[in-house]
């Protein structure tokens, strides 16, 4: 990554993982200026290998964004590392201030830095963390399959997260902990098999660099090879509270609310992957990120055609925009019979609904 800065982008990406790599890409190809900014700590960094990526599948995440790099320079982009400690508003762009006190502009902002896990406060739980420690079925399952899971009761899509991961082994252990399920969810559990245990825990048992099983405060040890726990999500977002951009709360985080295309309530600004979406999967975050970028350009786009417009209609006190078809591009104007024509088309368009 080059260092050396330029005063102004187009478009400042901030964070560097699948949705800001995506990104970047369109953006990059529709010949934007665009500059990344990532802090270097990507949330799936402890995993072996990104899973249910197609083309990809068990690809170790180090690589993967190595990769994403190297395809984002073809392009243009630019990448530094560091993050961002101060955003502010700038006429009808953006200035940006990293930690170590650089400043940049930027006309528009996308945000990809996704979020961190907050786990709960369980001796031996985070050394684990995306080894034998595991949130999603669909990320981690089907290398979990058949071995003995316990799953910790830590919110309200726990219960949820046994059945998933029920489908996977045949023994699963559900420790309520501080949480007690309802009557129904009790029912569910004993339907399909899942024991339920009861008491605090205390820590993980571990032995030879994996899990053996889960001590409960009465020093009861219920013998376990995975352990399954529900993080409290929370999107990197500090930084946007002077944008006026705060986080939304959800039943497992918080996150920053944007549309479909990644637009958030603040004009300018788009955000993508997890810091928007706490479920998205590296999949799911590249396509978030690549749709922001497109959304993104057509956004500049519709602006620099308005200035145009505004810049061309007053050249020379022309005053409002001529007729295009008497544009000099375009030869001469119709003739009267072209006119005839063109307009019954256009009628039986409009008849057609067309």
């Amino acid at each position: 990554m080059t260092d050396q800065l330029r005063d102004s982008y187009d478009v400042v990406v901030i964070g560097g993982g699948a949705a800001g790599l995506s990104g970047a890409l369109m953006l990059g190809r529709s010949r934007r200026s665009v500059l990344m900014i990532d802090a270097g700590a990507p949330r799936n960094a402890p995993a072996d290998g990104v899973h249910g990526l197609l083309a990809r599948e068990g690809m170790p995440p180090a690589e993967l964004l190595e990769r994403g790099r190297a395809e984002v320079r073809q392009f243009g982009v630019q990448l530094v590392s560091g993050e961002v400690r101060d955003a502010s508003r700038d006429g009808d762009g953006f200035t940006l201030t990293t930690a170590d006190g650089r400043t940049v502009s930027a006309r528009r902002l996308l945000l990809a830095t996704g979020l961190v896990d907050e786990l709960p406060d369980v001796p031996g739980l985070r050394e684990r963390w995306g080894r034998d420690v595991l949130h999603c079925p669909y990320c981690h399952g089907w290398e979990v399959r058949d071995r003995a899971i316990g799953v910790f009761a830590t919110g309200p899509m726990s219960v949820h997260q046994a059945l998933l991961f029920r489908q996977l082994s045949t023994d699963v252990v559900f420790f309520t902990d501080t949480t007690t399920p309802t009557h129904e969810e009790t029912v569910q559990l004993a339907a399909r098999g899942i024991r339920l245990v009861e008491g605090g825990i205390a820590d993980l048992v571990i032995a030879d660099d994996r899990i053996t099983g889960v001590r409960l405060s009465d020093g009861t040890v219920i013998e376990r090879e995975v352990v399954a726990v529900g993080s409290r999500m929370v999107a990197r977002a500090q930084f946007l509270a002077t944008l006026g951009l705060r986080t939304s709360e959800h039943p497992m985080g918080e996150f920053i609310a944007a549309d479909p295309t990644g637009r958030t309530e603040v004009p300018g600004v788009w955000a993508a992957g997890n810091i928007t979406d706490l479920a998205a999967q590296v999949g799911a975050a590249a396509a978030a990120g690549a749709t922001a970028g497109a959304q993104i350009n057509a956004d500049l786009v519709a602006e620099e055609t308005r200035n145009a417009v505004a810049a061309y209609s007053s050249a020379d006190g022309r005053g409002p925009a001529p007729d295009h078809r008497t544009w000099p591009r375009y030869a001469e104007p119709f003739s009267a019979d072209t006119e005839a024509r063109l307009s019954e088309a256009n009628s039986g368009a409009s008849r057609h609904g067309l």
